[in-house]
């Protein structure tokens, strides 16, 4: 009888380190961000939809939330309407939010369903909208300025944040074996529709349906120190340090303060993970090791 090849040995290896991650796990929710190059590179595509199909094939039920900013961006441009940022976020007219809507909701949306039946999955579309999941208000957003006597209040137009989270739905969706896709837009008291932060949704979602994880993908390796070197694990009152110290900043502080709020409303732990890895779903949830940054509450 011939001896198992180094590859066969190596696989085996993997199942058995996966095996105790896969028994933890299932029967649990986990609620992924889906975006940046994971959601524009194919070989990231494909290997991002089979993570979700093995994820359901195991027992864990995921649900996932993406964003589009990027896809919104080069629409607006094609139609000749300029877009404008304040603070990072996009100033949205009623023009622009049609756009918006028909951007996330239509085509971004369709295509990652697309994706996850293409290659075996079972994932049904939603956006806010859809059995009143996103409730959202008017995003105000202050400047503070010396020369100000008051707080300048800036009008972002259709920018909202999240006011309630209805996840019947979403439920009736995971008792049937189907994959939640949410693009984020809700809709208000005033009946409008409004974008929202993607990261903020995917976090907002977690805490209502008590997750076991929210997976924020990115396209950084995870939290940095000053000297490039990632932290794998940070609790709650480190990252309070780290961003009063400076070495948390910029486009990090929105997903940090989101994943932060996240575990310190039940989720059991956060991760931000860099999405330009392939597998990098799996790599988290069924390898010793994991990649990107752990937060935990304590």
């Amino acid at each position: 009888m011939s001896l198992p090849s180094e590859r066969a040995r190596n696989i085996a290896h993997v199942l058995i380190e996966a095996l105790p991650y896969i028994q933890r796990f299932r029967g649990k929710t986990m609620v992924i961000k889906y975006g940046g190059n994971a959601m524009v590179d194919p070989a990231l595509q494909q290997g991002f939809a089979r993570d979700l199909i093995l994820m359901k094939l195991v027992g864990i039920n995921p649900v996932v939330v993406h964003g589009g900013g990027p896809q919104i961006g080069r629409l607006l441009q094609r139609l000749g309407k300029v877009s404008e940022f304040v603070q990072g976020m996009r100033v949205t007219d009623s023009e622009t939010m049609d756009v918006v809507e028909m951007v996330l909701g239509g085509l971004v949306n369709k295509e990652i369903v697309h994706l996850i039946n293409r290659q075996g999955g079972s994932a049904v579309g939603l956006t806010g909208k859809d059995g009143d999941l996103i409730r959202a208000r008017k995003l105000i957003l202050h400047r503070d300025a010396p020369e100000l006597l008051a707080p300048e209040i800036i009008d972002l137009g259709h920018v909202g944040e999240v006011e309630s989270i209805d996840v019947g739905v979403v439920n009736m969706l995971i008792k049937g074996d189907f994959i939640p896709v949410i693009a984020p837009i809700g809709v208000g008291r005033d009946g409008f529709s409004y974008n929202i932060n993607a990261d903020l949704v995917a976090g907002k979602v977690a805490e209502v349906l008590t997750a076991e994880k929210l997976l924020l993908l990115t396209n950084t390796a995870g939290i940095l120190d000053t000297d490039g070197s990632l932290f794998s694990e940070l609790d709650v009152a480190r990252i309070a340090q780290l961003i009063e110290q400076g070495v948390i900043h910029g486009g990090m502080l929105p997903k940090v303060r989101c994943a932060v709020d996240a575990v310190q409303s039940g989720v059991a732990s956060a991760h931000i993970l860099d999405g330009r890895v392939e597998h990098a779903l799996l790599l988290d949830l069924f390898t010793d090791e994991g990649v990107g940054t752990l937060i935990r509450r304590r």
